[in-house]
């Protein structure tokens, strides 16, 4: 066997292509939709996480305004500066790249973010809303996954679906939204201290891996003509990117499986505009 590709960056580019007439029609009422982006620190990584997000941004017609700090700078003015947005009128949408330096507390900052305006999806009031089976702005990578399967028809109704991860920015909300009614899928949440974990994933027609260990995932974690999801995203020593999932032997058992690169990835910063475009919507109706 050897499965289906799911691509995610034709998923994206969809999203993407939906979130400019969104806009476009926003801007056309007279609402431009303005997302803020607050970078900690100078990681080169989250530098460039936050540079990718501002060009698609830029691609949709999303207006974006940057906001820098440096390493050193106390919790009080991120937390200041998080306010001042909340505050601002014209801003719809506020990124704050996650993770702050050390010394820093991202729950303490993101708590701070107007749950209106947080198009990261991940203030403790918009994560309970998913609970209450009400979401307003899902975290970006779950919603991502969940869009994967919309696209390539693949049904959650009444799927046996293991989730190999439990992080709020992941696993958790995810396997909340697969179950939810409407989705109403029957949903594992595994992890490191499962026991026979092989034995849980095998049971799935959907496995999802958002672990962050390159290649966790081997083919007898998965049974024949299983859906599966890699979340994971980790660099080599030789600097090439891949999954949690050890792509070429599980794709030799599985109907359809996600990349790395050129899966979930792209979904993500798709979502977020999505989730931006939202965002200003609800405002221009105030």
């Amino acid at each position: 066997m050897s499965a289906q590709i799911l691509d995610g960056k034709a998923v994206a580019r969809a999203v993407l292509d939906e979130t400019a007439e969104r806009v476009a029609a926003l801007k056309d009422r007279g609402k431009e939709t303005t997302l803020a982006t607050v970078l900690v620190g100078d990681d080169p990584a989250s530098a460039a996480y936050v540079r990718s997000k501002r060009r698609r941004a830029a691609e949709v017609g999303i207006r974006s305004v940057h906001h820098e700090l440096g390493s050193d700078v106390s919790q009080d003015r991120v937390v200041g500066l998080i306010r001042r947005l909340n505050e601002d009128p014209s801003v719809d949408g506020i990124l704050l790249q996650l993770p702050l330096p050390a010394g820093l507390d991202d729950q303490s900052a993101t708590i701070e973010i107007d749950p209106a305006k947080d198009v990261d999806g991940l203030h403790p009031t918009n994560l309970g809303m998913i609970v209450l089976d009400r979401p307003v702005f899902a975290p970006c990578t779950p919603s991502g996954c969940l869009r994967i399967l919309e696209h390539y028809d693949i049904p959650l109704t009444g799927a046996n679906v293991v989730v190999v991860g439990r992080s709020f920015l992941v696993g958790r909300p995810l396997a909340l939204l697969m179950a939810a009614r409407g989705a109403d899928a029957t949903v594992t949440i595994a992890h490191s201290r499962t026991k026979d974990l092989a034995g849980v994933a095998r049971r799935a027609d959907i496995l999802v891996v958002a672990v962050g260990r390159p290649e966790m995932v081997t083919g007898r974690y998965v049974r024949d003509g299983a859906v599966v999801i890699d979340v994971g995203i980790n660099r080599t020593e030789s600097g090439s990117l891949v999954g949690d999932v050890k792509y070429d032997e599980v794709a030799e058992v599985a109907a359809a499986i996600t990349p790395v690169p050129g899966g979930v990835g792209p979904m993500t910063v798709a979502m977020l505009m999505h989730n931006t475009a939202v965002a200003s919507g609800m405002r221009a109706r105030r």
